[in-house]
């Protein structure tokens, strides 16, 4: 994994411009919003696959939580399955972003598979993590939605040492062997504010629980949310872009209704956005998953325009330059025979 560069990250700390008008119609448009830098190595990578090797080219669950893409991807010749079983012997297969036990990974050696990860490198930190404590013998409470992939593949790095927490409740009822040997890591697309509330609650009933070593929940999660948390009090709606099974798009929603929106909706396009929803509303706020591709938030702003919201205005809390290189399979090698 490289990190080439990171731009600093800044807070917008100023008021939101006041609606001037009564019944003036506008849209606050978050920033950051839409793809970060691991799902954009997650699809670049299916996308390089395909043109080095040819179609078909395999890809173990959604390559990434939005369906535009995954359709996308199909029509370029992918095929997604659901294990490693299904795909043919000494095939091509490419391991989602959201990452895979080290068992899938066995699975696809035997069938000699040629497998290529495109887990995202931030998740995969967090499976080191989770090696390294379970090597130390802690028992890892894990923070997370059970089923999620990025769930799976974390707790197989060490399922004799994972618990998975659901939610805060959750956090009261948890069992543990050693209180002395106890320590936390999350999912990387939660809410910052939940998952802090779920902390809380653990050292309430174990005090030495440890930290993770750095933050487990990833930059683009927190920054859209924080985007989301500064334009809602703002906003008579919040419209998020995003599929049904992206947990940070989900996140969103829920994080512009605890932040002061009257309504929040969670759409996959703009076809999907109601005429009844927009009745009486003087501004719409817009945002979209880490998943999302910016051409469909365009069709959103589009379809507003139409209906008489054209006045947009940037809510940016955050700049981002995160650039992950390709997985080593993929990368260009130069005529000096380097990458």
């Amino acid at each position: 994994m490289t990190v080439p560069r990171v731009r600093a990250r800044t807070t917008r700390t100023e008021p939101l411009q006041d609606n001037p008008v009564p019944g003036h119609k506008r849209v606050l448009l978050a920033a950051p919003r839409g793809y970060c830098a691991g799902v954009d190595r997650a699809v670049i990578t299916v996308e390089k696959a395909l043109e080095r090797y040819g179609a078909p080219v395999y890809v173990r669950k959604q390559i990434v939580h939005n369906l535009h893409v995954v359709r996308e991807l199909e029509h370029k010749g992918a095929v997604f399955v659901d294990e490693v079983d299904d795909v043919p012997e000494g095939a091509h297969v490419v391991f989602s972003a959201h990452g895979v036990a080290p068992a899938v990974k066995d699975a696809a050696a035997l069938r000699g598979l040629q497998a290529i990860d495109a887990t995202c490198p931030l998740v995969s930190k967090v499976h080191r993590e989770a090696v390294r404590f379970a090597r130390d013998d802690y028992e890892i409470l894990l923070i997370g939605h059970t089923g999620h992939e990025e769930v799976e593949g974390t707790a197989g790095e060490a399922p004799a040492h994972v618990t998975v927490v659901n939610s805060p409740e959750e956090a009261d009822t948890v069992v543990v062997r050693d209180p002395a040997r106890v320590v936390w890591l999350s999912q990387t697309t939660l809410s910052v504010d939940e998952t802090m509330q779920t902390v809380r609650r653990l050292r309430e009933r174990f005090p030495q629980l440890q930290d993770p070593p750095t933050d487990d929940i990833c930059y683009a999660t927190q920054n859209r949310q924080v985007a989301v948390k500064k334009m809602a009090p703002d906003c008579d709606l919040v419209l998020v872009v995003g599929s049904g099974n992206s947990s940070n798009t989900v996140r969103l929603a829920e994080v512009a209704l605890q932040h002061g929106a009257r309504v929040a909706q969670r759409i996959d396009d703009a076809d999907e956005i109601r005429q009844e929803w927009l009745d009486g509303v003087a501004t719409v706020g817009v945002t979209s998953g880490a998943s999302v591709p910016e051409a469909l938030v365009h069709g959103v702003l589009a379809a507003l325009a139409a209906a008489g919201y054209a006045d947009v205005s940037d809510v940016r809390t955050a700049e981002e330059d995160l650039v992950f290189s390709l997985p080593r399979e993929l990368r260009t090698v130069s005529p000096g025979g380097r990458p």
